[in-house]
């Protein structure tokens, strides 16, 4: 079966319509499962033949995922970020309609479209970060996501700039704290909003990896290896909200792991939030074959044949699709300087793509557009950060 690509919206700010919701609670089970019974067998079965269906190991023999910066796109970039100064814009008003960036536009208009669309993922290489402060480097890496989508917020404070570092919480066992607060590895999974981006500031002193793998290869694996698994795959799976259930709201929603919307394939797989969400009575237990699918995919991410390892420099941009790849990270550990700790800026992108998303979707992206009424201005004082992330 050969997928076709969606319609693509001209306009990168434009934001997908989430109005119709399914209902909360056991209700949205309900509703769901109602939508899970219409997909045909037939495509349930089918392998999902598209360029995000690659491999680690033919990825590791190529260089095309790479996107190389240089003299003149940092010269266009630096420009563009001294014009949004003199102008008094900043995080989070600023557009892409507001930034003139030459020839690099059409180069950042085709990684959206590879990490949207086509392959899942790109590597931003060269940037020339040591010419910038702090602030000024995150206002340049605000400029790029706008030209991939609306940076929306990524939690219930509203952050819409996210601070990737260590404050020393273990998310295994407190069910409010998150893995990239951690310096420990982080399974494989995906976060919210189409594309999620990363700006390295610091490297860690040692590990710290970046694993990525395409759900999409998984997928197709997993038809290979367990077809007797693949309605179990799109069956319902409850993931816990850690502690940021809006009101009104169960502390958990849920979705299959797989989703098919005519003939896209999405993906949404965090085992840790869907082990979390088991401390719940309302939530239904696993069952042995819903533990024997996590037990395979959690393999085939591990795959080194399947899974794609990378180093982030510093100044390294990473945009990853939060459909078809999953990532992960290494444990790793930070030298005894407090300000060159690992430390990385995340992005969450709303592409404006996509014409229609999973129903199962609309329960959790409500949940950000609640978020996003109140988007904050980034908070670069450490310290602050520490108290902010430890919500």
């Amino acid at each position: 079966m050969v997928i076709v690509n969606p319609r693509l919206s001209g306009n990168a700010n434009v934001v997908p319509d989430f109005a119709k919701s399914v209902r909360r609670g056991k209700s949205n089970l309900t509703a769901i499962d109602n939508h899970l019974a219409q997909i045909s067998m037939s495509a349930m079965h089918s392998r999902y033949e598209h360029p995000s269906a690659w491999t680690g190991e033919d990825m590791q023999r190529r260089t095309d995922w790479v996107l190389q910066l240089d003299h003149q796109d940092n010269v266009l970039l630096h420009r563009a970020v001294l014009q949004a100064r003199r102008r008094g814009l900043g995080i989070p008003h600023l557009k892409a309609a507001d930034l003139d960036l030459g020839r690099l536009a059409s180069k950042l208009a085709w990684l959206r479209a590879e990490v949207a669309m086509r392959r899942g993922f790109v590597l931003v290489r060269g940037f020339d970060i040591d010419r910038y402060s702090l602030e000024d480097a995150a206002l340049a890496y605000w400029a790029v996501g706008t030209h991939l989508g609306s940076g929306t917020a990524q939690n219930a404070q509203g952050d819409v700039l996210g601070h990737v570092t260590n404050i020393g919480v273990d998310f295994r066992t407190d069910p409010r704290a998150r893995g990239y607060q951690s310096k420990l590895r982080l399974p494989f999974h995906n976060d919210g909003q189409d594309v999620v981006g990363l700006l390295c500031l610091h490297p860690a002193q040692s590990g710290g990896e970046s694993l990525i793998v395409s759900s999409t290869t998984v997928y197709n694996e997993v038809l290979r290896l367990r077809p007797d698994l693949m309605a179990v795959a799109h069956q319902n799976f409850c993931l816990d909200r850690r502690g940021e259930a809006p009101v009104g709201k169960a502390p958990w929603y849920a979705g299959p792991l797989f989703n098919r919307v005519g003939e896209v394939l999405f993906c949404r797989y965090n085992r840790t939030y869907i082990e979390s969400a088991q401390r719940f009575d309302d939530v239904p237990r696993l069952s042995g074959q819903q533990v024997e699918l996590l037990d395979l995919i959690d393999r085939l991410c591990s795959d080194p044949r399947l899974c794609l390892s990378m180093e982030l420099q510093r100044g390294d941009m990473q945009f990853i699709s939060n459909y078809t790849v999953l990532h992960s990270r290494t444990q790793y550990e930070d030298g005894p300087d407090p300000a060159k700790r690992r430390y990385l800026l995340r992005l969450w992108l709303d592409t404006g793509l996509f014409d229609e998303l999973p129903a199962s979707f609309a329960d959790r992206y409500e949940d950000i557009r609640q978020w996003q009424l109140k988007p904050q201005a980034p908070i670069f004082d450490l310290a602050h950060v520490h108290t902010e992330l430890a919500h």
